[in-house]
């Protein structure tokens, strides 16, 4: 039987500045594992906790979380569901996918859903860290894995004439813009871009903006889906 949050929060106010986290799964033991891995950290504070989509939804009215740590696999509503209704009843809130699923099928249903990350559980720590600092600064997190697992299957089948990329749309963005793009698809932080190309940080997310701009998209998760499956990703030579 699934195991339920408590009904006393051990803390629902955080420092100023810090990172406001509710935490989703319906096991205890891994929700008190990762409050101690969080509330370790020096700007993050675990303001609550939820055993279900049904709980995480009232919770996170109640406490109006910066972040939401959320479990896909639970009784009642999953977490697919719960993301999906949590970003439209709290748009400000950040929803990041914590789960064992390493499956490109769940990937793009999280980020339909409006999740800004996908992380999995047996690299929940420092990368689950990582990942909460990014989906808040409002950036798209992708754990390595799942994201290369995407680009290999979604260029195999360019290879193989199952889809064909849409070169007109990209025509409209310059060689600069198609390398930052490559790159946010394929999960690096604009930090990681930046050292890549050799630019700042500032100057890549400068091209993110044009990029979103020239494509009508309005989300870096759009912009992921897109650069994923309508053809921003050409297979190299």
């Amino acid at each position: 039987m699934a195991a339920h949050a408590p009904r006393s929060e051990a803390s629902k106010d955080a420092p100023p500045g810090n990172i406001r986290i509710l935490l989703v799964d319906d096991h205890a033991v891994l929700r008190a594992g990762l409050r101690l891995l969080l509330n370790a950290e020096p700007d993050m504070t675990v303001v609550g906790e939820a055993a279900s989509g049904e709980e995480a939804l009232e919770k996170a009215r109640e406490l109006k979380p910066d972040v939401v740590v959320m479990d896909l696999s639970m009784p009642g509503m999953n977490g697919l569901e719960a993301t999906r209704r949590l970003r439209k009843q709290n748009p400000d809130t950040k929803v990041l996918v914590l789960t064992m699923h390493a499956n490109e099928e769940y990937l793009f249903q999280v980020l339909q859903a409006g999740g800004s990350g996908y992380v999995l559980k047996k690299a929940a720590d420092q990368e689950l860290v990582d990942a909460i600092r990014a989906v808040h600064r409002g950036q798209t997190f992708l754990y390595p894995e799942v994201a290369h697992l995407l680009v290999r299957d979604y260029l195999q089948r360019v290879r193989e004439g199952t889809i064909a990329p849409e070169k007109a749309r990209l025509d409209v963005l310059t060689e600069r813009e198609r390398e930052v793009l490559k790159y946010i698809a394929e999960g690096y932080t604009t930090q990681e871009i930046a050292e890549k190309l050799f630019l700042s940080p500032k100057t890549v997310e400068t091209h993110r903006a044009h990029i979103m701009d020239k494509l009508d998209l309005h989300s870096r998760a759009e912009l992921v889906r897109y650069a994923l499956r309508r053809g921003i990703l050409i297979p190299e030579s």
